[in-house]
């Protein structure tokens, strides 16, 4: 039985404990400030951007050509899924993972290469035998994406669409920000003249942005 010198280096040892962890709450508290703002700053932008491109790519002389934004066929896709390389964070990952699954089920008939941008969802594919077209780990995993890794990747997107003209469409799916308890599944067609063709569809906490192509 303690005697109650060690209860006492126990208690102490318990508040030291807790002081440590609070001061780590803190630290995560600021963090999590820090790229919220971020986010909400940098939003307004990419909305117009994406608003301004599409509306230029409605209004093109129809004799008008473009690698990005002529029509092709509706036979092969690629799907890009951004996803975490880490878990526990809820429903994060398993909300986009459904998506990439319902979106490749309500698409029979067609090939869809996946190019996983994120550990979770290459994992997860691969365990399945899908056809992976690439992969982009350590990307999401450390607390913020920089603008060079962004690039590299949509530079890789555009490159197999403008080399591979087996590519019919693009369609990205990934989380975008709402609050610190909910994301909203995103699902969103590039290039041929529909980047900015998106119609979202509610599925309780976190909404699904899905395209109808």
């Amino acid at each position: 039985m303690p005697n109650l010198l060690d209860i006492r280096r126990r208690i102490k040892s318990v508040k030291n404990t807790q002081q440590i962890t609070k001061a780590m709450k803190m630290v995560s508290a600021a963090k999590l400030k820090r790229a919220q703002d971020r986010v909400v700053t940098a939003r307004p932008f990419a909305n117009k951007m994406i608003e301004v491109l599409g509306g230029l790519a409605d209004r093109t002389d129809e004799n008008f050509h473009h690698p990005l934004l002529d029509a092709r066929g509706d036979e092969r896709y690629l799907l890009v899924l951004v996803t975490a390389d880490k878990g526990l964070c809820g429903a994060f990952n398993t909300n986009l993972i459904k998506a990439a699954q319902t979106f490749i089920r309500d698409n029979p008939g067609k090939q869809i290469d996946i190019l996983a941008v994120g550990r979770k969802g290459r994992d997860f594919f691969r365990r399945r035998g899908a056809s992976l077209a690439g992969e982009y780990i350590g990307v999401t995993g450390k607390g913020r994406v920089d603008f060079s890794e962004a690039l590299e990747v949509a530079r890789d997107v555009i490159k197999r669409f403008t080399e591979d003209e087996e590519i019919d469409k693009v369609f990205v799916i990934y989380n975008e920000f709402k609050s610190v308890l909910q994301q909203r599944v995103g699902h969103r067609a590039t290039f041929a003249g529909c980047a900015h063709n998106v119609q979202r569809l509610g599925t309780g906490k976190h909404e699904s942005t899905l395209d109808s192509g």
